[in-house]
């Protein structure tokens, strides 16, 4: 039996339950990023745009940077599958909205209402895509990588 062949530049698989568990430990990383993401917001432009414009400003930077920050850990521990990269967006996806309703509700004081607010699309609250594509972000970028060995 051959080993698996590795794409060039990255690292070889761990088996499966090493694998969730250093990306769910990685799922740390994204959440720095999110502070930093709203100490940013509220320092440099929230009341020069106003909330709306900048929630929404600051739900695209973060769209981004975790992309950036996910491609990294990918090349760290390459994901194998599909199939796993979806587990470890869901995993991202419910540690996310778990982090967000925990730090808003019990530490931020906020009332549920107001965090339940930031999903409602209709007034232009467009924070849902972050944990949509928490899911789908990993599997995503496996499929680039995939695509171009």
């Amino acid at each position: 039996m051959q080993p698996p062949q590795v794409a060039p530049g990255r690292s070889p698989t761990p088996p499966q339950d090493r694998l969730l568990g250093r990306w769910t430990a990685a799922w740390l990383g994204a959440t720095a990023l999110g502070v930093a993401n709203a100490g940013v917001r509220e320092l440099l432009y929230a009341d020069r745009v106003g909330e709306l414009a900048a929630h929404q400003i600051s739900t695209a930077t973060l769209l981004a940077a975790p992309t950036y920050y996910l491609w990294l850990v990918d090349q760290r521990w390459p994901v194998p599958t599909t199939r796993t990269a979806l587990a470890i967006g869901g995993i991202w996806a419910a540690l996310t909205v778990l982090f967000e309703f925990g730090l808003g509700h019990y530490v931020m004081r906020s009332p549920w209402s107001d965090l339940l607010a930031n999903y409602n699309l209709a007034d232009g609250r467009i924070w849902v895509l972050v944990p949509v594509w928490m899911v789908f972000a990993p599997a995503a970028l496996h499929r680039l990588q995939t695509s171009r060995s």
